[in-house]
């Protein structure tokens, strides 16, 4: 519905609320979850960046990632935005700075998968 002439824009309706992060994933989510923490380690330049991360004690800036490699800045970002999709880094902005944190919890849903292969009988 258009507004008056003068009037200021309606806003737009909210999205539906997303469910609440404590909630467990049924298991296509699960397997959705796994696909995409995998996908986003197939490639080497993602796993440096959660090494550099990871020993930097769990916490750098976008700057600090970006200066460790020789990748020019937009192919760093969408890096670091899978990594971010795959629930693997979380971002926290401060200011004009972006914060990457480590998010073991996903790489623990890594590595309970990889658990299946695991033999008992050596």
């Amino acid at each position: 519905m258009p507004t008056e002439p003068g009037q200021p824009p309606r806003p737009l309706p909210c999205p539906p609320p997303s469910p609440p992060a404590s909630r467990t994933p049924d298991a296509r989510e699960k397997l959705q979850l796994i696909d995409d923490i995998f996908a986003a380690l197939a490639h080497a330049t993602r796993r440096h960046v959660l090494l550099a991360v990871r020993f930097r004690g769990g916490t750098m800036s976008a700057g600090d990632i970006a200066a460790r490699f020789s990748c020019t800045w937009p192919t760093v970002t969408r890096h670091l935005r899978i990594l971010v999709k795959a629930g693997l880094l979380s971002i926290e902005k401060k200011g004009r700075n972006r914060i990457y944190h480590l998010r073991n919890d996903r790489m623990s849903l890594a590595r309970e998968w990889l658990d299946w292969f695991e033999t008992n009988d050596r």
